[in-house]
């Protein structure tokens, strides 16, 4: 039974626990047991405290023993990136140069919205330093690795938390997502990933990325994803740049036809060299989304790679949140965090507000092009999982991890709503995701297409040889 349980989505526990079936305690033991019997394997997790986790799915059970469930997603056992303030854990963001103790009794608003909706958190998860790559490895928590095969990355920043979801740790993840560092992981563990629209969903403290960065779910299906955004996004005071709550059922929303869209194929952007077996399964997708009933163009969106202004966004953000740690600090560092934000610090206000130039332009012209098209279908990334422990594959021509994330960082400067899914996996049995992105705050019609995609091209039984 405990296999089945490791299995279930978010929405088949919650219906075992309604009708009695299963029990949170029963769930969360399951779990907790997974991540000691397989994470020694890919080291998702950098936190696990059994007795408060069980404590809280014991009065989980109690509630529903007295049908009193408590919100939306009582007795469901969620993974947390550790960059979210968790008040009963500390938060140390994968750094050396962060006090763990001021981090306690706090809550960031998605971790206050899934404690009033009575979750059970699981553990915190690994992150890269200050989530500043799209692998996971940092100075306190070593490597994460993938659990489809641990000789590869898990990607990044929230590799841990992929993890997590793709192993059965956890039906439920939360991640960031500043460059891609929801969507990379979850496309390299063959999950789903939701960057939404910026201001969707309240995040505090602000990040040290700005407005790049997003918080959202990882999940194995688009219906857990969009029953998490449902608790996500509610209203938290703390985050002055949220957009005013729209209140929408995002998991009601699905089961709609598709029929009708309009949807932008593209392959590669216009200037991306992609794996070739990665655009035959994205391509091989397109036919499916027309058999749905869209109406799917080949069509390029008609931009040049943003990667400098990306770059000067990104990294300038690094030197923002280092600009106050002192020698002894950086030296206990990853030092290529250290050379980026170092780099970065030398850029003049001229460089960054030309940067900030070029991304609104982005914005509008993806705006208008959305004037035509519902939808952009393009893949997650150009390539699938390379060796661990390294920030770009082997006898890759660059250095710097934006160099293989092409097809993520634009929609983080734009703002739009992205999400990727799984499409198929490469000869050596390593995932492909495929990426959706919608119109600024068409979170809803983007989740729904995913959904409608993934309910006709189904892969979760499909998972990673370490879960049996």
């Amino acid at each position: 039974m405990s296999q089945t349980m490791l299995r279930m989505t978010a929405v088949e526990l919650l219906e075992q626990y309604r009708d009695g079936s299963l029990s949170p305690v029963e769930v969360a033991t399951a779990m907790l047991d997974q991540i000691e019997r397989v994470d020694s394997e890919t080291n998702g997790f950098c936190l696990v405290d059994r007795d408060t986790t069980l404590a809280l799915a014991r009065e989980s059970e109690q509630r529903y023993q007295q049908h009193q469930p408590q919100g939306t997603l009582d007795g469901v056992p969620v993974a947390v990136k550790d960059v979210f303030f968790t008040p009963m854990w500390p938060t140390r963001k994968g750094s050396l140069a962060v006090d763990p103790k001021h981090t306690l009794d706090r809550t960031t608003p998605s971790t206050a919205a899934l404690a009033r909706h009575g979750y059970v958190p699981i553990g915190k998860t690994t992150t890269s330093e200050f989530g500043w790559k799209a692998v996971t490895d940092n100075p306190v928590d070593g490597v994460t690795n993938n659990p489809w095969n641990p000789q590869k990355t898990a990607g990044g920043a929230s590799g841990g938390s992929a993890v997590a979801v793709a192993l059965g740790m956890a039906p439920l993840a939360l991640g960031t997502d500043s460059g891609g560092s929801i969507r990379i992981p979850a496309s390299f563990c063959g999950l789903v990933g939701f960057k939404p629209s910026a201001g969707e969903v309240p995040h505090w403290p602000a990040s040290p990325f700005g407005s790049l960065t997003q918080a959202g779910p990882m999940t194995w299906t688009v219906q857990d994803c969009a029953l998490m955004m449902n608790v996500i996004t509610e209203h938290d005071h703390r985050d002055t740049r949220a957009i005013p709550r729209r209140h929408i059922d995002y998991l009601g929303n699905l089961g709609r036809s598709i029929k009708g869209l309009r949807i932008a194929y593209s392959p590669n952007l216009g200037y991306v060299d992609v794996d070739p077996e990665v655009e035959r399964a994205v391509a091989q997708s397109v036919e499916l989304f027309r058999e749905l009933g869209a109406e799917v163009v080949r069509v390029d969106p008609g931009f040049s790679d943003p990667l400098p202004a990306f770059g000067h966004l990104f990294y300038g953000g690094a030197a923002n949140a280092m600009r106050e740690l002192g020698t002894k600090k950086r030296e206990r560092m990853d030092p290529q965090l250290v050379k980026v934000a170092e780099k970065a610090g030398r850029l003049t206000m001229i460089d960054y507000m030309g940067a900030v130039d070029e991304s609104m332009r982005l914005r509008e012209r993806m705006a208008n092009f959305h004037q035509k098209y519902d939808l952009l279908l393009t893949p997650t990334l150009p390539i699938t999982a390379f060796k661990t422990g390294r920030e770009v594959p082997e006898d890759w021509p660059n250095t710097r991890w934006p160099t293989w994330t092409p097809f993520t960082y634009p929609f983080n400067m734009t703002g739009q709503p992205a999400i990727t899914v799984p499409c198929g996996f490469d000869s050596g049995g390593m995932p492909i995701g495929l990426q959706l992105v919608g119109a600024r705050y068409n979170d809803a019609l983007v989740l729904q297409t995913a959904d409608a995609y993934q309910q006709a091209n189904d892969l979760t039984d499909r998972r990673p040889a370490l879960m049996s």
